[in-house]
């Protein structure tokens, strides 16, 4: 354990750390002052694959309409995902609606401080549950998401490649955790990440801890960590529709199953997805197509706009379209009332023009 790294980057941090709307920073360690769990539970959960400047407006917008744990689990779980829609990643809007409603049945509104408590919450993993108990409750815990990880790659130059070696960062981290603070040092971690041990063009000659880096100021330091090489997104297609009610100004909307991609998002009608070439129809209005990129998906759409009498003809021309029993007209004018997510938002824009 060297403590002089975890007293280096504190004093960095008071001085240095980023500004956010949920952190309440205790500069110097005197202040005391301790942020709502809330707060840090809701931005933690935003954060996962998500950038703070994307985050800092829903995070705004979502403590405006749900102030506490209580709001938010006594809010309708549409009305949560309409709130959440362009973040992405909507199982993180769903678990964290159920997971206001566990905390405030299963701990009568107050968040758990001990990190095996958290990890029984929906939708909480071992980081988020990390973080959460170090930065809400200042309890020890060895916090560790990507921004960390790139620090004690390249602190140790490690050879290993992600995600194999994230076991042996843990390992690194763990050797590092100061006597207090907690809480503050994870952030600082995060804020040194984000701003100086950047993934490209770090800013070694600014770093507190350079003198703890084995690659600070090495030319290959932008190669840290390494990484296994991803596999190819697979590739799926499918015809999507915008259905219109012409004399009424209405679109067909639907919703989607709660499990998969976009559970419980509202859509717009369309054939399956699938990982084979579109048939050569031609119905309707083609207005061209849209590209999607999922984690794990390259979704490409043929979007169509056709009229509600044009349903059984495009049936009869072969398009398997997938119509739901919850399926709605809703005034287009009024589509901002729904949970439409960014792909559905794409296909809106292309149809409206």
């Amino acid at each position: 354990m060297d403590l002089n790294f975890s007293k280096n980057l504190l004093t960095w941090y008071d001085k240095n750390g980023r500004e956010l709307p949920w952190r309440i920073k205790n500069y110097g360690g005197m202040q005391n002052l301790a942020p709502d769990p809330y707060s840090v539970w809701l931005s933690e959960i935003m954060l996962q694959q998500t950038v703070v400047a994307t985050v800092k407006d829903y995070y705004a917008k979502f403590t405006k309409k749900w102030p506490t744990v209580q709001d938010l689990a006594a809010a309708d779980q549409d009305e949560v995902l309409t709130a959440w829609a362009g973040l992405g990643y909507y199982a993180r809007a769903r678990n964290l609606h159920k997971c206001a409603q566990y905390i405030c049945d299963e701990f009568n509104g107050q968040f758990p401080k001990t990190e095996t408590e958290l990890l029984t919450l929906p939708g909480v993993g071992p980081y988020t549950a990390a973080a959460i108990s170090s930065i809400a409750f200042n309890q020890k815990a060895n916090v560790v998401d990507g921004n960390v990880e790139r620090i004690f790659s390249r602190v140790d130059k490690l050879e290993e490649k992600l995600p194999a070696a994230k076991k042996q960062i843990y390992e690194i981290a763990q050797k590092y955790l100061p006597k207090k603070r907690f809480g503050d040092y994870a952030q600082a971690l995060m804020d040194l990440g984000a701003t100086v041990c950047k993934p490209k063009n770090p800013r070694c000659e600014t770093c507190p801890v350079s003198r703890f880096c084995t690659l600070s100021g090495d030319e290959n330091v932008q190669f840290y960590p390494k990484k296994t090489p991803k596999k190819p997104k697979k590739q799926l297609k499918a015809h999507i529709f915008w259905v219109e009610n012409a004399q009424k100004d209405q679109v067909l909307l639907q919703k989607r199953a709660e499990k998969g991609l976009l559970g419980n998002m509202m859509e717009f009608p369309s054939t399956n997805w699938l990982d084979q070439d579109l048939a050569a129809q031609n119905i309707g209005q083609n207005l061209g197509e849209v590209i999607h990129i999922f984690t794990h998906i390259k979704l490409v759409l043929k979007v169509w706009k056709i009229q509600q009498s044009q349903l059984q003809q495009v049936a009869e021309a072969g398009f398997a379209i997938n119509l739901q029993e919850n399926k709605k007209w809703v005034n287009i004018g009024k589509l901002d009332e729904f949970a439409l997510p960014s792909l559905m938002q794409k296909i809106r824009k292309l149809a409206e023009g």
